[in-house]
């Protein structure tokens, strides 16, 4: 499966997060010459801030039946898990009309089926690449705790539970005493809770990707610490890239930029409807008592994963657009949120830090061969699994290029479906 049907080629990977190293080192794998292109170092973008959940399970789409109703509240509350910039919603408006209408109860199942597609192997993968890069302890096996404090959100979420059990995800309810068996760090307000085995996180999710990005030059991969500004494709068929340090010449492209793959996409001939999903997170150095697995709050919507930098608090959705300043209010409501969930936190000292997650309407990535043009690729959107798809998005795309038939059905992802 791994042996290349195809020449190597030089091939450029715009973007240095989870998923352009991953593409990165698949594609190396094949025998192919890769360069890494990002203005950030690898890592540094949303990759590093993001709540190190290495997520089988999270294959429900962000959109689903009912979600209309729960928006008006989640607004109205200034702790709420979601926030909108009233000066941008004029822009937003047709994203998030096509959002909504993809919550229809119809595209529940196929929108969960592709999505598991790329979820499903990411703690094996992340294991052996993490072993492979020499660092095998910063992926860590786990159970996954969504806790809840009321009848009414426990309830809510139960369809989604077992949607996840329909698709052999195991999942075990507790009640109140079990909670505080499992993690006795936990506040005893919660009296409910699902516990998913067989999940798994990082403890550090900028060490991983710097260790995997460390590992491509070692094998001789080259990191180009610029901004590509444009474009083309030449009368020979290769792609020119015009770069803020000068320009090169390839044979193919992979645009897995993240929150910043739209324009280039759409000089490319392929407009796509990308919205950023801006989140924050807390870290806390010195929390006290730790949870021993990640924990989601059922009714705020955040995730507390224990990390080797400390206790990392995180989630909320801001859309304001790709380029707004940061709002570190919406962070800081997070230390009140983990306050409220471990009684014994210490919130001293902390950082605080906003991410761009690239997210389609539909929920679903894109991750293909452009619609347009025969050498180029696209890896981007994968809204909040950008790290638990990394690998798999990385084999779709050195299969595409090698030309070897995919064992999963790529259409969903296709970046023309709009």
């Amino acid at each position: 499966m791994n042996e290349t049907t195809t020449s190597p080629r030089q091939i450029a990977v715009i973007g240095a997060g989870s998923i352009g190293i991953n593409c990165a080192l698949t594609l190396q794998r094949d025998g192919h010459e890769v360069v890494m292109i990002d203005p950030l170092a690898p890592g540094e973008g949303c990759s590093s801030g993001n709540a190190g959940l290495l997520a089988r399970s999270s294959f429900i789409p962000l959109s689903s039946p009912g979600m209309l109703f729960d928006v008006p509240g989640m607004l109205l509350n200034p702790m709420g898990p979601l926030a909108i910039r009233w000066s941008y919603l004029p822009k937003l408006l047709p994203w998030l009309i096509r959002y909504i209408r993809a919550g229809h109860e119809k595209n529940l199942q196929p929108t969960a089926d592709a999505l598991q597609n790329l979820t499903d192997a990411c703690v094996d993968l992340y294991a052996e690449l993490a072993a492979e890069a020499g660092e095998p302890d910063l992926v860590k096996r786990s159970s996954y705790l969504y806790v809840y404090e009321t009848d009414k959100a426990f309830t809510k979420d139960a369809s989604s539970f077992a949607l996840r059990r329909k698709m052999n995800i195991e999942v075990q309810e507790l009640a109140s005493s079990e909670i505080q068996a499992t993690e006795p760090s936990l506040s005893t307000n919660y009296r409910h809770a699902y516990l998913v085995p067989d999940h798994g996180f990082t403890l550090d999710p900028l060490a991983l990707m710097r260790a995997l990005a460390a590992m491509f030059e070692r094998r001789g991969g080259k990191v180009r610490q610029t901004s590509v500004l444009d474009m083309e494709i030449t009368a020979t068929g290769q792609t020119k890239l015009f770069l803020e340090d000068g320009d090169m010449q390839v044979d193919q492209v992979v645009l897995a930029a993240g929150a910043y793959s739209g324009k280039l996409a759409a000089k490319l001939g392929s407009p796509v409807p990308l919205e950023t999903e801006r989140g924050y997170h807390i870290t806390i150095p010195e929390p006290g008592p730790m949870p021993s697995m990640p924990v989601m709050s059922g009714e705020g919507k955040f995730l507390a994963t224990p990390m080797s930098v400390g206790l990392r608090l995180a989630g909320t959705v801001e859309l304001a657009g790709v380029d707004a300043a940061p709002n570190y209010a919406r962070a800081r409501t997070l230390i009140k949120h983990g306050q409220h969930m471990f009684p014994g936190l210490k919130t001293d000292d902390y950082s605080e830090w906003m991410g761009r997650r690239p997210t389609l309407p539909d929920s679903l990535p894109v991750v293909g061969r452009s619609p347009k043009f025969d050498n180029v690729f696209f890896a981007f959107g994968h809204q909040h699994i950008g790290l638990t798809a990394g690998p798999e998005t990385g084999r779709i795309i050195a299969d595409l290029v090698a030309d070897r038939h995919s064992n999963i059905d790529l259409t969903p992802y296709r970046a023309d479906r709009f």
